[in-house]
């Protein structure tokens, strides 16, 4: 059932927290706000910098072409070696926060504040039951959890489930339905930051409508912020899936997630770079979320976004060892729609960041600035060139023109072949030790059949890409609810 709420109570409230919700960053800070895709000067020198590479390309067309693959072949590089530092600090022991079971239980009901859960869904009535059984699962004072159900007013099939499942009956009194007006821009983080209004915990998580989260996570997460300084805002929990064996695609998916949560978002903790949220089971200190503006409504990976900000204000962010699971995108046009939304957001979050970039630079130091540019920007950028430079291979394969072989000179042919060999050999390696550390000895052959996995993401990289120039805050929806029954937990 639907109920008043602080800060929802009266239609006054309501319209000035759907107002604050959709133009809140864009007033406070506009040029933290992704409203606009690209200012001026970015347009410009994009613009710029083409028409200097095709006027270059007319004078001298075979030099042009050949500084641009070297030039491709040094982000290569750098995105790699990149990687695999970080994924080598992420390997330690202290790189992931623990806390076991007995200290997560060892806190009296005392010791635990106001937490508040943000559960945003559009669409999906399938998983409202789902949902129920995974927030009564938390083990957690009912009286001290307070859980919001954000639910677009317009989306009936979802109001009607959530009604029908007792939502705010006996037994999950502690979860309410809050009907997130129908405006523009239609996105999870605007119905996130219209919520938070309603919020009352001290702190605020956010779980996706399909999550099934650890059931002690809320208390690991009271505890690790007990023993973290006051700089760490935010507490990142793991994410995997239960239906990594469902096909081949979920098997992929489940280990890269692996690679992300296990070790990469861990070994950007130890960096002391900016670490790119996932989109659910991250938990922040409520006062500092809304000092900092909270979510962007006009950015697809507010969660990213989110994660730069928190550092270019000084604060910072941790990764613990509590897991929450979702299914897996289990059908490659899903999948697909996914993460291209997500590579747009990563080149939408580095774009509103680098807005102002000597001043990032200052706050969050050069060697983070680089990690930020080569992971949001990078990650993205390399996806696509991947689809043009496997069209060059096989070209040189099986015709072997002239016009390949002039492209790369002996101080761009050898810089290239250690990005081919020793890059994809070291990606399958990173993978390969995930999954062992991970206890997933079932995913071996994805892992070995990863550069297939790889033609998908460039694929999704290249329509978000595409997508960001034609409509940058379009939120493309994921439909759930398409995997098989749970698998046991690994």
């Amino acid at each position: 059932m639907t109920a008043e709420l602080p800060g929802l109570a009266t239609p006054q409230e309501r319209e000035y927290a759907l107002r604050m919700a959709v133009q809140g960053l864009r007033e406070n800070d506009p040029m933290a706000s992704a409203s606009v895709a690209f200012l001026p000067w970015q347009r410009n020198t994009v613009i710029a910098a083409v028409l200097i590479v095709l006027v270059c390309a007319v004078f001298a067309p075979l030099t042009t072409l050949t500084v641009l693959v070297a030039v491709c072949t040094l982000g290569y590089i750098a995105v790699i070696v990149d990687r695999v530092l970080i994924f080598t600090r992420g390997m330690a022991r202290d790189a992931i926060l623990t806390v076991s079971d007995e200290q997560a239980l060892a806190l009296s009901d005392d010791q635990l504040p106001p937490y508040t859960i943000l559960v945003p869904a559009y669409g999906e009535p399938e998983v409202v039951g789902d949902l129920i059984a995974a927030l009564n699962g938390l083990n957690y004072p009912r009286d001290r959890m307070q859980a919001l159900l954000l639910l677009e007013e317009d989306d009936a099939p979802t109001i009607d489930a959530a009604r029908a499942a007792g939502i705010g009956t006996a037994g999950s009194e502690h979860i309410t339905i809050v009907l997130v007006p129908a405006a523009d821009p239609r996105t999870k983080p605007k119905a996130c930051n219209y919520g938070l209004h309603a919020a009352t915990g001290d702190i605020v998580t956010i779980y996706d409508a399909e999550d099934i989260p650890d059931p002690l996570q809320l208390r690991r997460v009271v505890a690790a912020f007990g023993g973290l300084p006051r700089s760490v805002v935010c507490v990142q929990a793991k994410l995997a899936f239960h239906n990594a064996r469902q096909n081949l695609l979920t098997a992929w998916f489940t280990m890269d997630y692996g690679l992300w949560f296990g070790f990469l978002l861990p070994g950007l903790m130890r960096s002391a770079a900016p670490i790119p949220l996932g989109g659910t089971s991250n938990h922040f200190r409520r006062n500092v979320l809304i000092d900092i503006g909270a979510w962007d409504p006009y950015n697809v990976t507010e969660d990213a976004d989110l994660g730069v900000r928190i550092a270019a204000r000084g604060y910072s962010t941790a990764v613990i060892d509590s897991t929450t699971l979702e299914e897996a995108n289990p059908d490659p046009i899903n999948w697909i729609r996914q993460r291209s939304r997500w590579y747009k957001g990563y080149l939408q979050s580095w774009l509103v960041h680098a807005r102002r970039p000597v001043q990032l630079w200052r706050k969050i130091g050069p060697v983070s600035f680089l990690r930020f540019t080569l992971i949001l920007a990078g990650t993205p950028i390399i996806a696509c060139l991947n689809l043009l430079f496997w069209f060059v291979t096989l070209t040189w394969i099986f015709g072997q023109p002239w016009l390949i072989e002039k492209l790369f000179p002996a101080a761009v042919y050898f810089p290239a072949l250690i990005a081919l060999v020793l890059g994809n050999a070291a990606t399958v390696y990173m993978n390969l030790i995930a999954c062992r550390e991970n206890g997933r000895p079932d995913l071996l052959w994805a892992c070995l059949l990863s550069p297939a996995y790889w033609v998908l993401m460039a694929v999704a990289a290249t329509k978000g890409c595409w997508q960001l120039v034609r409509n940058p805050s379009y939120w493309e929806k994921t439909f759930h609810g398409l995997g098989t029954a749970k698998e046991t937990a690994e």
